[in-house]
């Protein structure tokens, strides 16, 4: 995410940073570097004005001037900038209304509204235990209907049927009726979408607006068309009464130019960032987190939060306990492992969170088999439970049949075993608890030539 911009501004700021002492040249000359990252990033050339004279501007002040580590206190001011242009704190979406409360989601075709509906559905089921029923106003496209239908399906949500023969504003009211009926918290309407903004558009989606009074209108947009992002988003802006913006496919998105316009571009704050293709891939906008991430510093708040919410913690306090009395670890706690991590979005995400390892996690797509954790749960899957309880036992012609029922070579799964022999090694030095320990057995797993060397997991 943004790996172009963060890469820029953090070589950048690097050569600042560690400085005992600042002078007016070297800031004007770091504040250039800076200037011309942003441009690159396609942040628009207004908030690229204002980002740089505002930094400057407290660089050349007291607080940096007078600090006992100038460089320090230089790239905590780029930082609190970089979140004061994004909108400082996250801002939610205010439901605070007689149920049940409708949202709105408008945007260009292609964006990715319907995916971002039912994204927003899940998220509201599940963290904040909201009944949710969607419906479709897009009677331009029948496909939208269907999706619509298939994706509510996939993640619980409630769905209203509506058809091409229907307007649209009489479906969203049938839908409230329907939502009232059903006692849910939330209703969200899909909208049409077209390829570019047009008058007719805009007419019927400020009708719509009027007729059904929702508590949110968010603007979907593609983070990936840059600074037209914020110039769309200012367009619909002017049309309809919006409270919000969410950012799509921001996981593709190298420049970040849009998270870094829309909120100074338009004064509507980011709500939400879709940074994948499955329905649990919509995550709460934070500014302080994205620039924190932006400078290399990592993001362990939301690792945090996605641990608390995607990890299972019965698996995880029952392995906890087999370790700790010593139990042996088997490939059935293995492959739980892989199902942990795989849900917490697998391990480039989990890297890419952490302070300073941006690049290991670039490094990691670039060079990691991305489809190799899959084939490993495969391999175990193919074993009956006493060969993955006892490992050993697994020699010869039931390393065929294994190989064979999951569509792979002898050589992935004498990896595997080693991989997971090493392991289990690991969890015997954990007896008792114990960093120091568990840090010796990581040093195991990565074996002597760091990750992907001997032992390492195979990144190739």
């Amino acid at each position: 995410m943004f790996q172009s911009l963060s890469d820029r501004l953090s070589s950048t700021l690097r050569n600042i940073s560690g400085k005992s002492r600042l002078s007016e040249d070297n800031i004007q000359e770091t504040m250039r570097e800076v200037r011309m990252a942003l441009l690159e990033a396609d942040v628009a050339l207004p908030v690229v004005k204002d980002f740089v004279d505002s930094v400057k501007q407290r660089a050349l002040g007291q607080e940096v001037m007078q600090s006992l580590s100038p460089g320090q206190a230089f790239l905590k001011i780029v930082q609190a900038e970089l979140q004061d242009t994004m909108g400082v704190a996250n801002e939610g979406l205010n439901l605070a209304t007689a149920p049940p409360a409708v949202i709105l989601m408008a945007g260009l075709q292609g964006a990715g509204k319907t995916t971002t509906v039912a994204k927003l559905a899940k998220l509201l089921a599940e963290r904040d235990k909201k009944k949710v029923t969607v419906v479709s106003a897009d009677v331009y496209r029948p496909a939208a209907i269907k999706q619509l239908e298939t994706l509510a399906g996939e993640v619980g949500a409630d769905f209203f049927p509506s058809d091409v023969s229907q307007k649209p504003v009489a479906i969203v009211q049938a839908a409230i009726e329907h939502a009232r009926i059903q006692f849910s918290d939330v209703l969200i309407v899909d909208t049409a979408g077209r390829l570019a903004i047009d008058e007719a558009m805009m007419a019927e989606i400020a009708e719509l607006h009027a007729a059904v009074k929702p508590v949110e209108t968010l603007f979907v947009v593609d983070a990936m068309t840059g600074q037209d992002a914020a110039n769309t988003a200012r367009a619909f802006g002017e049309a309809l009464p919006l409270t919000g913006v969410v950012l799509t496919k921001v996981d593709a998105d190298t420049r970040g130019g849009a998270a870094l316009s829309v909120r100074a571009v338009t004064g509507k704050p980011i709500k939400f960032l879709g940074v994948g293709e499955k329905t649990a891939a919509l995550d709460p906008f934070h500014p302080d987190r994205l620039a924190s991430r932006i400078l290399g510093m990592g993001d362990v708040m939301s690792l945090i939060e996605e641990a608390e919410q995607k990890v299972d913690k019965k698996k995880a306090e029952r392995l906890a306990k087999k370790v700790k009395k010593g139990g042996r670890f088997d490939l059935e706690d293995f492959r739980d492992q892989l199902q942990q991590m795989n849900n917490m979005g697998g391990i480039t995400n989990m890297l890419d969170k952490l302070p300073g390892m941006g690049n290991m996690a670039q490094m990691a797509q670039q060079n990691l088999d991305t489809r190799m954790f899959a084939r490993m749960e495969a391999m175990i899957n193919s074993m009956t439970p006493d060969e993955r309880r006892r490992p050993e036992t697994i020699q010869g012609s039931r390393k065929r049949r294994i190989t064979q029922g999951s569509g792979t070579q002898v050589q992935e799964l004498n990896r595997l075993l080693k991989q997971h022999k090493q392991m289990q090694k690991m969890m015997k030095k954990m007896k008792g608890g114990g960093m120091q320990k568990m840090m010796r057995g990581l040093g195991g797993m990565t074996g002597q030539g760091g990750a992907g060397g001997p032992g390492g997991f195979p990144f190739q």
